[in-house]
């Protein structure tokens, strides 16, 4: 275990390697100049050149790119071009709100997708389980986006009872009002994510209910629902954390729009601000922080399954 461990830890860091140079390269090829919006519109180009080479933008790429990595190793993720504020801080700082929206978000889908799911597949070819079917199909095919306006119509606008957009000023000093702020965004990316999931847990319990222990289990008195919940949920656990990887990384994203729909000041909006401002150092790190929590989500999902699932530590 420990040696196929090392292994994955090889190959994470090799991926953020990689997702390092596609993201310094990426940005350097989009249009715009961060020395032009630091200067205005009534600087002269002889200003913006000025500016460039005050910044270091005018030095060789493979220079600004080996500073950046080697900022990395030290912990150090580089500071705004436009603020000068340290980027890790600001990083931290929207994580505050982009972090419990995440969780919030995956409970959700959780919470309603895995007895869904299960219930789905026990009451197949049934009305009540073909009505689950089709939902959780028609709800994976909404947009994330249309999804949050018409919960913001509904529960915002019609019932009054969550706000519509915003994040306390004072952040988390008032619990409740943060909460509050983050219901609506955590339940437009739950129960997008969750429909997905849903369709997952589904097929994977039908599954387990065709294996022949729970066959054999049936046979022997037990019910078709016993037998499943005795011996069939394990394997489907392990099949949902194989999934729980791909569903953080679709949260991540979700995240990104939902935040910007909302005006809430997490990481995804900052990061969709940053991008319109050209800050590149600020923009690249955040681009990586943001890969590498998904690479490291995989990892530990990885881990896990060799942990629980006896066969895939015979199979190694």
């Amino acid at each position: 275990m420990m040696r196929y461990a090392v292994t994955r830890m090889v190959l994470l860091l090799a991926g953020l390697l990689v997702a390092s140079v596609l993201i310094f390269l990426t940005l350097r090829v989009l249009p715009g100049d961060v020395a032009a919006v630091i200067g205005g519109t009534t600087s002269s180009p002889e200003q913006v050149a000025a500016i460039r080479e005050g910044l270091g933008l005018d030095r060789p790429l493979v220079v600004q790119y080996t500073d950046w990595i080697g900022g990395l190793l030290r912990g150090d993720l580089g500071t705004s071009l436009l603020t000068g504020a340290p980027v890790a801080d600001e990083l931290a700082s929207k994580a505050l709100v982009t972090v419990p929206l995440g969780v919030m978000s995956l409970l959700i889908a959780l919470a309603f997708s895995v007895p869904l799911g299960v219930a789905s597949a026990l009451r197949r070819g049934r009305a009540d389980g073909t009505a689950l079917s089709v939902a959780a199909q028609s709800l994976a095919a909404v947009p994330v986006v249309w999804a949050g306006l018409m919960l913001v119509v509904v529960f915002a606008v019609w019932l009054g009872w969550l706000p519509a957009q915003g994040f306390p000023r004072n952040g988390w000093d008032d619990p409740a009002a943060a909460v509050r702020s983050l219901i609506l965004p955590a339940l437009t990316i739950g129960v997008v994510e969750g429909a997905m999931l849903m369709r997952f847990v589904r097929s994977a319990t039908l599954q387990a209910i065709g294996q022949d222990y729970v066959r054999t289990a049936a046979a022997k008195g037990l019910t078709r629902t016993r037998a499943l919940i005795r011996h069939g949920l394990p394997n489907v656990a392990l099949s949902i954390i194989t999934v729980l990887g791909l569903q953080i990384a679709g949260i991540v994203v979700g995240a990104v729009i939902i935040e910007q729909l909302f005006s809430l000041p997490g990481v995804g909006r900052m990061l969709v601000t940053d991008v319109g401002q050209r800050d590149l150092p600020k923009v690249q790190s955040e681009l990586l922080a943001l890969t590498g929590f998904v690479l490291v989500i995989g990892f530990v999902v990885d881990l896990v399954q060799r942990l629980i699932d006896p066969r895939q530590r015979e199979a190694a």
